[in-house]
């Protein structure tokens, strides 16, 4: 029996010789395929979906009543970065309370390698959500070729094919890429491609963090549709924005893009978080050459004066031009190595004025002490509007599983879902409801081959999440992160309640997830 189940046991009603498990009773059924809500009962026994249909007297040993809420398949999260936080807080709790009962690691190019043992290594340990994996391509390159700006050879390149291949047979979901990022910022678009190829070969995705998400936009999109096309496999913007004033309004390029590859028959979609900043280490500021070989080789190179104010001239045109979009109060600290204090203050609060130069220069001296994770807010609302109504954008954070109340990290990790459905679909009608759960369930199942979830039907694993659509809403703010969501009721994971009227269980059934080639 799983830890805590029996704890929720006296909230519904028992009879003997129970039909169901579990029965969510009453409930507006969404079942996640886009079809109009309408009300009726969901049974659960075991770890799987017996019965959705019009309400029933039918017995179970737990009801959980759903009445003047929207019952839905549990939500799938394609990109996450809790690989860590899935040990050090195994609850998941900023996930379960939006929903969130399946996470997808290992995206940006970076993953666990080897796959197959730290999915071993999560199967030994309780938690609460199911966890697969993608595998990075600059995890892979680095092993074989480091952080070096050089070709591969034709041996080099079979190799990485081989720890590619072996990924897939461990259970990996497709193939990663942070193009943006060392060493993938390295990688020709024919050494990816020929990655893909096994990726897709053997029933895999391609997403990608793409080289440039600011004045190079669509050419990095037409990039990636290139990578899907000739690696013969399905292809995903991941995270899809468009940073820097300046490029604001180019959504609507990158999805005529999209929408022309599909046309043609590229399988290219979209996935995306809906704050207007984004948040990743301050070495996106910094020039790749400065980075390359790694942080001995950077602090080398700092010490150089011709080499550092080579470096500050790049950053100072990054702060004005990408993602500090020309003011240094757009760039925020979530947490710095060398000094914790800094977090949840800007670069100008540091610089103490608007000076660009000094503002690079410690951008320098931080990276020399360990870096920092940053917040930079550059995104375009306009822009995140246009690629949510996009019929094949699906929702996913881009955040992880935080220790609650450590550091100032992005609210994207406490809020994705809850603010799509709260803000952009009850409050802004961006989107309709049903096709918002579309995007978050079915839609994300379908794209990473996950056959037994992400709808809502007999025989499909019991996922549930049950919401109250009036009051769902982000609490987390960009000055206060550490804000779980609200309006989520119930959430089941393998047909075990981990929520119950909106009350933390203690149950862990979460299961490691494995793609199609597993062996």
């Amino acid at each position: 029996m799983v830890r805590g189940f029996l704890l929720v046991v006296s909230l519904g009603l028992t009879a003997q010789n129970p039909e169901f498990d579990i029965r969510i009773s009453g409930g507006r059924i969404i079942d996640g395929a886009g079809n109009p809500w309408y009300i009726g009962d969901v049974g659960v026994t075991g770890d799987a979906i017996v019965y959705v249909g019009p309400p029933t007297t039918r017995a179970a040993k737990i009801v959980l009543d759903a009445r003047g809420k929207y019952v839905t398949p549990g939500f799938i999260d394609t990109h996450s970065h809790g690989r860590r936080g899935v040990f050090d807080v195994p609850s998941a709790e900023n996930q379960i309370r939006q929903g969130v009962t399946t996470i997808i690691e290992g995206p940006d190019g970076s993953s666990p390698l080897p796959i197959g043992e730290y999915l071993s290594r999560f199967s030994k340990v309780p938690a609460t959500t199911n966890f697969g994996l993608l595998v990075g391509q600059g995890t892979i390159r680095a092993k074989v070729i480091g952080l070096k700006n050089r070709l591969a050879t034709a041996q080099e390149i079979e190799t990485m094919r081989g720890m590619m291949r072996q990924a897939m047979r461990e259970g990996a979901f497709g193939l990663s890429t942070g193009l943006a990022y060392l060493p993938g910022t390295f990688t020709p678009t024919e050494e990816i491609i020929e990655l893909a190829k096994v990726a897709g070969a053997m029933g895999g995705i391609y997403t990608s963090h793409m080289r440039d998400e600011a004045a190079k936009i669509t050419d990095s999109v037409k990039e990636l549709i290139r990578i899907g096309e000739e690696g013969d496999l399905p292809a995903q913007i991941t995270h899809h924005k468009v940073i820097g004033g300046k490029n604001w309004g180019a959504a609507k390029d990158t999805i005529a893009l999209v929408d022309a590859a599909r046309r043609r028959g590229v399988d290219v979609t979209i996935d995306q978080y809906p704050y207007t900043a984004s948040s990743t280490g301050l070495s996106v500021l910094i020039p790749k050459w400065a980075l390359e070989s790694g942080a001995r080789s950077f602090r080398e190179r700092a010490a150089s004066p011709e080499s550092r104010a080579r470096m500050k001239r790049e950053i100072v045109v990054n702060l004005k031009e990408d993602r500090g979009s020309g003011d240094l109060r757009n760039v925020v600290f979530a947490s710095c190595a060398g000094d914790r204090s800094l977090a949840g203050k800007s670069l100008r609060d540091l610089t103490g004025s608007d000076d660009f130069e000094k503002a690079a220069e410690h951008v320098v001296k931080l990276q020399e002490q360990g870096g920092c994770s940053c917040i930079y807010h550059a995104i375009g609302e306009s822009d995140i509007v246009a690629i949510l109504k996009y019929p094949w954008t699906m929702v996913a954070s881009d955040g992880g599983i935080p220790v609650f109340g450590v550091d100032v990290p992005h609210p994207r990790n406490y809020g994705t879902f809850a603010r799509v459905l709260g803000r952009y679909v009850r409050e802004k009608k961006v989107i309709e409801l049903e096709d918002a759960i579309r995007r978050m369930t079915s839609l994300p199942a379908a794209r990473f081959r996950i056959a037994d979830r992400g709808l809502l039907r007999p025989g499909m694993k019991a996922d549930v999440a049950v919401f109250d659509f009036e009051k769902v809403i982000d609490k987390s703010e960009f000055g206060n992160p550490h804000q779980y969501a609200e309006g989520f009721v119930h959430v089941l994971v393998n047909g075990v309640p981990v929520l119950i009227d909106a009350k933390m269980q203690t149950a862990r059934p979460g299961r490691a997830m494995y793609g199609p080639a597993k062996q």
